[in-house]
């Protein structure tokens, strides 16, 4: 593994806009933890972005949380040559992960990764991301599928793993939410920059779902459209292709199913995200961000229902998502730490398989059929 120091790793951060600001509240929070109860320094030496006022409000941003000034960079690969960082967060807009995945594990010198979700906004990338990386066993690299360390949400995949619900045989996922939010040059409004809304918003929920059922996909039917969001919007002479609503079932190997119901215009909502996850013998659900879990047995019918509030004490900033970026790098810096002893706890794999049950999903969508696995892994036309 790369030789980051086990008492300092230093940071750089690629793409400084919402979400990279985001990872910037995380490190300063975590540096001020870690940095206590382990005598572990965890800097943030650089900042990269061709956009200009990204990095003013990066730069603004570490001097309001009282950090050192980090250097700034207009590219990655400045930042990569500058020596000044052990591990990068890859928080750039999502049809530049590949080039910039493949330059960091390209570079001459080691550089641990955490990658945004999507890995990538195709699975042919994806999977070239995955061979690179098989050539650097000295580097880790880490998906950003931070849904899982929801307080509400892990709490629920430990019932499930406990084996209190019994063979899980379905997984229900609805998230009710706020449209897509203005990012830089509003490059989330089209499928071509962001992968389409089912690999850019919901590869966290097909992430899940494999977590839940403990199997791989075997193919994806969906229906979904542009109803009410975007359709006023014009940028350089284009209308936004992003749906704002859509039903999505998975279908495992192991015979079990998974349906999501997403809709983007859905504000009034108590709950943004609603989980059920239902065995042979019992049935778990989760409420975020009300972070309550309810779970039951058959057998003890609806007086047996038991309700717990999640919460995880670990958690020293709340942030964008319940805290559950800040659990992430809680994680990445473990396994940096550890120095190849352990890997990193949301793999390329991971990344790889979320991405292609969503470009399945799009794709359904397009040709109105269930769409297999093996068409999106290109062994068969996806074109028929």
């Amino acid at each position: 593994m790369a030789a980051a120091s086990a008492a300092e790793v230093r940071y750089g951060i690629v793409g400084v806009g919402m979400m990279g600001r985001e990872h910037l509240h995380n490190l300063a929070h975590l540096a001020a933890e870690v940095e206590r109860e382990q005598s572990v320094r965890v800097p943030v030496t650089g900042l990269a972005d061709p956009h200009q006022e990204s990095l003013r409000l990066g730069l603004q941003l570490a001097a309001e949380l009282g950090l050192p000034a980090p250097q700034t960079f207009s590219g990655h690969r400045e930042l990569l040559d500058s020596g000044l960082c052990d591990a990068i967060i890859v928080s750039s807009p999502n049809m530049t992960h590949y080039e910039i995945l493949m330059d960091i594990i390209g570079h001459r010198e080691p550089h641990h990764i955490l990658v945004e979700k999507p890995l990538c906004t195709t699975v042919q990338d994806c999977k070239k991301v995955i061979e690179a990386a098989k050539q650097r066993p000295d580097i880790l690299v880490q998906v950003g599928l931070e849904y899982r360390y929801m307080p509400p949400v892990a709490k629920l995949i430990d019932i499930v793993k406990s084996g209190t619900l019994g063979q899980v045989r379905m997984v229900a996922i609805r998230e009710h939410r706020f449209p897509f939010l203005v990012k830089v040059n509003n490059w989330n409004r089209f499928n071509c920059n962001s992968g389409g809304t089912l690999v850019e918003k919901c590869c966290h929920f097909f992430d899940l779902m494999r977590l839940f059922a403990a199997a791989n996909p075997v193919r994806v039917m969906a229906s979904g459209a542009i109803d009410v969001n975007h359709k006023d919007e014009v940028y350089d002479g284009k209308v936004p292709d992003i749906i704002d609503n859509a039903y999505v079932i998975v279908e495992f190997d192991n015979g079990s199913r998974g349906m999501l119901d997403l809709c983007m215009f859905a504000e009034g909502s108590r709950n943004e995200q609603e989980i059920c996850v239902v065995g042979d013998i019992g049935k778990g659900e989760t409420f975020v961000p009300e972070s309550i879990v309810r779970f039951g047995k058959r057998a003890g019918g609806r007086d047996g229902v038991v309700t717990v509030m999640a919460e995880d004490e670990r958690i020293k900033y709340q942030g964008l998502h319940h805290g559950s970026s800040y659990l992430e790098h809680l994680n990445f810096l473990s396994a940096i730490r550890a120095q190849g002893a352990s890997g990193p706890s949301v793999n390329l794999s991971d990344g790889l398989l979320s991405v292609a049950i969503g470009v399945a999903g799009q794709l359904s969508i397009e040709k109105g059929r269930f769409v297999t696995m093996e068409e999106v892994h290109g062994l068969k036309s996806a074109q028929d």
